[in-house]
């Protein structure tokens, strides 16, 4: 048995009686008789009292807190440690810590605690007390260690929610190492129902707030984006700029896409033009995520409260535009702070993490990208649900690229989508879509890995790698983010410089065929879905209304075969054909009306106008056909009578003219042509003047007496007075052109004339 030192210099002090002097006599007896005499034994008592009594109570304690003097001897003599208790199969700790509980319930694992020795190895029975820090103090219990070492204990916690800290420690033992601490997250019982409410809310804010800014941004730079495309020239590298900045405005890659659809089915574009269009989308559509990033959720009431100001504080376009786009842009980040704080609870929610863990799984991962994106039709919203994850500290960077390349892919399920039904050059841009951005998948999805570490460098944080919570929500957003933009422009770069192969390709695979026309009185391109992007929806009901006039070409192309040829086939078709266009001008002038009816700027407001006009025109164009033209086409057949050859000759001149300034109108109306408008209105003068000197020409022929021209007199002067009409009609579309670019200019806006390669038809 060891003695203190204090200790041993009293029993020396006592028993100094059995020492002696340099002189060989003991010392007792030198002092003895002296002051010192007395006092030395004295003072020995006392010091042996002081130093003996703390021993004593530390023996009591060391007897009160330990099972038995052998584990004394152990516990002093081998300074035990204690640890958290970890899974040897995949190196999860197992001893409690970090689970998530419920007030007034047991937790579901007990806490467990692991005493060792120097050499790690379990030492059994020994003591170890559990202690409530906070919220409050109090003692748990204790347990002793089983032959492994470990120690463990259940727990039930309190009423309070919150954050729970809990001490391990071995009583007699000092040091850090003597102790351990557990954090373990207490909810309110209907927590998962709050959290879905959040979840629920916060998502609805962030989908209504992009959607906002969006409609904003297309409301005052939406026309003006459709006449860039329009004029487009065949340069790759422009066709990838216009593409990116088309789509930043109006934060949809399938937007613009669709679009591209419509132009293709409407041949204002080629199919080829539009591959460098789909690169640049897919470029512009990163800048959401990149903004998302930076985590303004600090200051999205700011924004929310600048936006109210400027919508509805002033009545002028331009700045209550801006004003939508702020507001809209904090109600986007006031959700995902809503969504953020929904989402805390699952930070130590361990079925979640796991489930997350499984996202590293590339495969697994692309599948729920593109699932999701596909359902909500938008991957923006999708990145910035993946980036409100990263700011919990929820991902990684390994498990958000493969849901960024999926989201990629599920994109391009709306432009798919608007293909079904339009022609073969249509379909292709679609499938072109597609093509891009799974082929850049399978080139990066086997070096993700490589790609992570590289996107690491050249974000913030220094290619810090890291599993703390804290870390990876501060580096992982923007990390995501880079990624994202990072894809998405070695894609575009990489097919850059492929897009005439990947048109040949996709050609031969989707060739061009004849297609029997079906007139069907439906129309193709008005999708109700698009009234909340007017932009996008009032160039759908262009298309439908250059495919109606169209139909009225055929009808002015046919119209003289029962004068020229008594075809009484052709006034049958007629009948279909004029029941078809009135059909389609119903549906079109709903169309425009709805689109009247929705948040549309004065300019997309004078476009509406324009359009109704132009369908109008069309419409009476083919009833004029139908109701006054068949009529005269029966009576001159029932009548037998025949045109002179000069008055034959008028009648298939002027015929031409007019057919002639039909297409002009189209192809004024589909590129909004001020320059095609003008040649129509001095053409439209010169006929007037040239139809008044057929008719001074018919005059003299029945003057003369010549017998066709007498007989069919009549009905060569109507035939005539008819064709002069529809080519008024005509002429009124180019004068509605030219006046809506009057209009503009008066406001100090220029109408865009686009510079494309058109031939009439």
């Amino acid at each position: 048995m060891r003695l203190s030192p204090g200790l041993r210099l009293s029993l020396f002090l006592i028993a100094g009686s059995d020492r002696v002097t340099r002189q060989g006599k003991p010392w007792t007896e030198e002092i003895a008789g002296t002051p010192a005499g007395f006092l030395l034994p004295a003072l020995a008592m006392v010091l042996l009292l002081a130093v003996s009594l703390p021993s004593v109570a530390c023996a009591q304690d060391s007897l009160s807190t330990v099972p038995s003097a052998a584990d004394s001897v152990v516990g002093t003599e081998r300074h035990l440690r204690l640890l958290h208790p970890i899974q040897s199969s995949n190196g999860r700790v197992i001893s409690g810590d970090r689970q998530s509980g419920v007030t007034l319930h047991q937790m579901k694992k007990p806490l467990r605690a692991l005493v060792v020795d120097e050499e790690n190895e379990g030492v059994p029975g020994v003591t170890v007390s559990f202690d409530l820090v906070t919220p409050i103090m109090t003692s748990i219990g204790r347990a002793i260690t089983d032959p492994g070492g470990f120690a463990q204990i259940k727990m039930t916690a309190g009423k309070v929610a919150g954050m729970y800290t809990v001490t391990a420690r071995i009583p007699g033992e000092v040091g850090d190492q003597a102790q351990i601490v557990y954090h373990m997250p207490v909810h309110k019982p209907d927590w998962v129902l709050m959290m879905v409410f959040g979840l629920v809310g916060g998502l609805g804010l962030f989908l209504f707030g992009m959607e906002m800014m969006s409609r904003a941004l297309q409301r005052s730079a939406g026309g003006r984006m459709r006449a860039i495309l329009g004029a487009l020239t065949r340069h790759r590298l422009i066709g990838v700029a216009v593409g990116a900045f088309v789509t930043m405005v109006i934060q949809s890659s399938s937007a613009t896409t669709v679009m591209l659809v419509s132009f293709v089915e409407a041949r204002l574009m080629s199919f080829a033009q539009t591959l460098g269009v789909i690169l640049g989308a897919h470029i512009g559509t990163t800048v959401t995520a990149q903004l998302i990033a930076f985590k303004l959720t600090d200051y999205a009431l700011l924004m929310i409260g600048i936006g109210f100001g400027l919508t509805f504080l002033t009545k002028k376009g331009r700045i209550r535009g801006i004003g939508e786009a702020v507001l809209g842009f904090g109600i986007l980040f006031y959700g995902m702070s809503v969504m953020s704080q929904a989402m805390s609870p699952l930070r130590t929610y361990q079925p979640f993490l796991d489930i997350l863990l499984g996202l590293e799984n590339p495969i697994f991962g692309i599948l729920i990208g593109m699932v999701f994106t596909a359902l909500i039709q938008s991957s923006s919203a999708f990145t910035g649900i993946i980036i409100v994850l990263a700011q919990q500290g929820f991902l990684t960077l390994t498990a958000g690229i493969p849901l960024i390349f999926g989201a990629n892919i599920g994109t391009c399920i709306t432009a798919f989508l608007a293909s079904i039904g339009s022609s073969r050059e249509a379909r292709r841009v679609a499938v072109a879509h597609i093509f891009v951005q799974v082929a850049g998948v399978l080139l990066f999805l086997m070096w993700i890995p490589q790609f992570a570490d590289l996107i690491r460098k050249i974000s913030p944080g220094g290619g810090v790698l890291s599993v703390d919570q804290e870390i990876m929500a501060r580096l992982i957003p923007r990390q995501i983010a880079n990624a994202h933009t990072l894809f998405n422009t070695a894609t575009a770069l990489l097919f850059l410089p492929l897009t005439g192969v990947i048109a040949s390709v996709l050609t031969r695979l989707l060739p061009d065929r004849i297609e029997v026309v079906e007139y069907e009185y439906k129309a193709k391109h008005l999708d109700r879905g698009m009234l909340a992007a007017p932009a996008l929806a009032l160039n759908l009901a262009k298309v439908e209304i250059l495919r109606m006039g169209n139909k009225a070409r055929v009808m002015g192309q046919i119209c003289l075969e029962p004068f020229l040829h008594n075809n009484v086939q052709i006034l049958d078709k007629f009948d279909d054909l004029e029941e078809e266009v009135d059909a389609l001008e119903e549906q079109i002038t709903s169309y425009l009306l709805a689109i009247g009816e929705q948040d549309i700027s004065k300019e997309q407001a004078s476009e509406v106008y324009l359009m109704m006009h132009v369908c109008k025109q069309f419409e009476q164009f083919a009833d004029t056909i139908h109701r006054d033209l068949r009529t005269l086409a029966q009576k001159k057949i029932s009548s037998g009578v025949v045109f002179s050859d000069s008055g034959r000759a008028e009648v298939e001149a002027y015929h031409l003219k007019m057919v002639k300034q039909v297409s002009r109108s189209l192809i004024a109306f589909r590129d909004v042509s001020l320059e095609k408008a003008k040649h129509m209105k001095k053409k439209q003068a010169k006929y007037v003047n040239l139809a008044g000197a057929y008719r001074q020409a018919h005059f003299e022929r029945v003057r003369e007496a010549i017998q066709e021209s007498v007989e069919s007199s009549a009905i060569h002067l109507e035939l005539m007075d008819i064709l002069r009409r529809l080519n008024s009609y005509t002429a009124n579309i180019a004068r509605a052109i030219l006046a809506q670019s009057d209009h503009k200019r008066e406001k100090g806006q220029n109408a865009p004339t686009p510079d494309l390669d058109l031939q009439e038809d």
